[in-house]
């Protein structure tokens, strides 16, 4: 990483000259994930005749108490965007662009009674743009440059809102960011392999949505991006967020590294900049990565939601008020997001999941191969997908209620027989970013002469993809197709009509780089792999393990 310098008053750590690998101690690591809403306040109580001014002003501090809890989940720091829902706040909002390149990842379809799933990319900056955040985020050198998206999360919500599945992408992630064109005009052109976070300034959050709609093949609803006041104001706003380490842990090193935290063992309520420092530390929790960092965070969303839940230290309307105007200055959204309504609205799809139903990952990740990338990560291969996939088909991520496998669907049209069969076989095991595996198109093709298709022959032609496909161009041919598929051991659901091709094609994904036989798939098995790390909400017994070498006496 090179020699580090102090960032800000001593404690938030840089890296000279390397402003694409973020800060150290960032809390938009992850921490601008939304924890869950709070439920409605309920009704009952005192049933003595009131006058019209004295309901009004009871009705509204329920309404305040509900939206603040509501709305907590969508973003740290931004709960306070729904506080005055019926005031003038929609001029707060600003908004922009939801998606800026060129790719879109497909809608789902609906289920049986017409649902969609929602899914919102949760945006924390780094960005230095105010008095305020160049306070709390020090780093006087970096004011005025483009911000870092330190924190990116997604937030999905089933289609039938029984479950929620928070997705952490850590900052120092490895990938390829595509073209973006911002709304000015100005085009940002597809970078070679660069860090997640750098995202963010090429062009906006939009830029951000088309980078996770690439990586994942996850279509996104919305983005909600906050930088540092709006989680002071949230941590504020509840009163205290209880977290728990076990051990005395105090984030400070001799050489500038560290967020500040300290702590004794056992657990403590962190509010205001004590539970930004929590949400920034990387040095003190074992093992001082910036993947364990994501651990902390989903620990702290896991307890602010249950504190919102209980409705507590929510109830005056005053202070909402303030907090309100405050995070939702710090908000930016997209221009899906017209107003306080729609976040009102976003907040009650939010609040049918039960605290229960909601799931914390990270996305799996091993130590990147790139060259210059040493201390950085790529998505681990098999597993990252299989999140992946688990989230695009709305598999829950804590094994409850897993769709069970559909039945292939076979076709009407016969096949005709294999030796009468012309297939084509394309590599595109290139398709993960990585170089494709030569000779892959000549060893399957052979793999399907060997079974009967004497027509089987491989084409030079590159075609990267992850998945591995089984295309035809017109639907007397589906039979052939679903026949070859069967022969590879690929999903009848892989032969798919399309316009690319002329005759039946396969084309080799990067999910089968080698092997004679294609792998099955575990993304319908419903279970979440180990590796995502999963945390759910309703565990109370969440502890960060401390590094012994940050200790205190």
């Amino acid at each position: 990483m090179g020699q580090s310098s102090t960032r800000g008053e001593g404690t938030r750590p840089r890296v000279p000259g390397a402003r694409q690998h973020g800060w150290d101690d960032s809390l938009y690591e992850e921490g601008a994930a939304r924890p869950a809403p709070a439920g409605p306040s309920g009704g009952g109580g005192n049933h003595r005749q009131q006058t019209p001014r004295r309901r009004a002003r009871r009705g509204k501090r329920r309404i305040l108490r509900w939206v603040a809890g509501s709305v907590a989940l969508l973003i740290i720091g931004t709960a306070g965007a729904g506080y005055l829902y019926y005031r003038h706040l929609n001029g707060n909002l600003q908004k922009s662009a939801l998606n800026l390149g060129d790719h879109r990842a497909p809608k789902p379809t609906a289920n049986a009674a017409g649902q969609t799933p929602l899914n919102i990319l949760l945006i924390g900056s780094d960005a230095r743009d105010s008095k305020e955040n160049q306070k709390l985020g020090g780093a006087k050198d970096t004011f005025g440059s483009p911000p870092l998206a330190d924190v990116q999360m997604l937030l999905h919500v089933s289609a039938d809102r029984s479950n929620m599945s928070v997705v952490s992408l850590p900052r120092d992630t490895v990938l390829k960011i595509p073209k973006c064109t911002d709304e000015k005009g100005k085009t940002y052109p597809a970078t070679g392999w660069t860090l997640a976070n750098e995202s963010l300034g090429r062009g906006g959050a939009g830029c951000t949505v088309a980078t996770w709609e690439s990586l994942t093949g996850i279509h996104i609803d919305h983005f909600m991006r906050i930088d540092f006041s709006g989680v002071v104001s949230m941590a504020d706003a509840i009163g205290g967020v209880p977290v728990c380490v076990d051990a005395n842990v105090y984030s400070h090193t001799r050489d500038g590294h560290g967020s500040g935290l300290k702590l004794k063992k056992g657990t403590t309520s962190v509010k205001g900049q004590q539970a930004l420092q929590w949400l920034r530390t990387r040095y003190g929790f074992w093992p001082d990565t910036d993947v364990v960092r994501t651990k902390a965070q989903h620990e702290y969303m896991n307890s602010m939601v249950r504190q919102l839940r209980k409705g507590t230290k929510l109830t005056d309307p005053g202070k909402l008020m303030d907090l309100a105007e405050a995070a939702t200055n710090a908000l930016k959204v997209d221009s899906g997001i017209r107003d306080i309504k729609k976040l009102y609205d976003l907040a009650g799809e939010l609040q049918k999941v039960p605290t229960s139903r909601i799931t914390m990952t990270t996305m799996p990740n091993v130590n990147s191969v790139r060259p210059g990338f040493g201390e950085k990560v790529d998505p681990k291969p098999g597993d990252a997908d299989k999140l992946f996939a688990m989230v695009r088909n709305d598999t829950p991520l804590d094994g409850k209620g897993a769709k069970k496998k559909p039945a292939e669907k076979v076709s009407d049209d016969p096949a005709a027989p294999k030796a009468d069969i012309g297939v084509t076989v394309r590599n595109g095991t290139g398709g993960d970013g990585g170089l494709p595996s030569k000779g892959r198109a000549g060893e399957v093709a052979a793999l399907l002469t060997g079974q009967g298709f004497a027509h089987a022959m491989a084409d030079q032609t590159l075609d990267p993809q992850k998945t591995t496909e089984v295309l035809f161009p017109s639907a007397d041919l589906e039979g052939d197709a679903q026949a070859v598929a069967k022969a590879l051991g690929v999903p009848l659901k892989a032969a798919k009509k399309s316009t690319r091709v002329t005759g039946v094609t396969v084309v080799v994904g990067s999910d089968w780089r080698t092997g004679t036989l294609y792998p099955k798939s575990t993304a319908d098995d419903g279970k979440t792999p180990d590796s995502a790390n999963a945390l759910h909400g309703d565990d109370e017994s969440a502890c960060m393990n401390v590094d012994k070498a940050y200790t205190w006496t």
